[in-house]
């Protein structure tokens, strides 16, 4: 009973912590949001197609990049070891980059569809916290929920920066 109650606290705290984050991210990049939120309206398909293929491609690349800078996985030289740090640090980072601005779209698009009548603070804090509790739902939540929301997420960034101003 202990370990539920620690586990229920925790993801108390970290359904906080996201909504500040992803409030953070929608008002230092606003336009950036708007477009991934635009994208995950118009094209949800898409998106996912976009995310999912994108993400195995760097995850592969970031894989086997961590693996080649592991010193005790195989006997590379320490000084290539760091080199090749720099980058995967680097491209890591950019996947953090990427998920954060597309997660913070999709909580404001679940927030406008679920609240439309709230101001758009209220409507991200709400949906930033329903989006973490239903992730936060063992197995189903884990495996499948949060997975296709990070792919859907992950493709509408992409797509937005590739997208014009003027073309929907």
């Amino acid at each position: 009973m202990n370990d539920i109650l620690r586990f229920l606290f925790i993801i108390i705290l970290l359904a906080l912590s996201f909504t500040a984050y992803f409030l953070v991210i929608g008002a230092f990049f606003p336009r950036r949001v708007e477009k991934t939120q635009r994208v995950i309206t118009q094209m949800p398909a898409r998106a996912f197609g976009v995310g999912l293929v994108n993400f195995l491609f760097f995850g592969v690349i970031l894989v086997v990049m961590f693996t080649i800078t592991d010193g005790n996985a195989n006997r590379v030289n320490s000084v290539v070891r760091i080199i090749l740090l720099i980058p995967t640090l680097a491209l890591t980072a950019l996947l953090v980059a990427v998920l954060s601005l597309g997660f913070a779209g999709m909580v404001n698009v679940l927030g406008e569809r679920i609240f439309p009548e709230l101001n758009p603070l209220k409507r991200s804090m709400l949906g930033t916290t329903i989006l973490s509790f239903a992730c936060a739902l063992p197995f189903i939540g884990w495996f499948m929920l949060l997975p296709c929301i990070g792919f859907t997420s992950f493709g509408a960034v992409i797509l937005g920066f590739f997208q014009r101003e003027g073309t929907t």
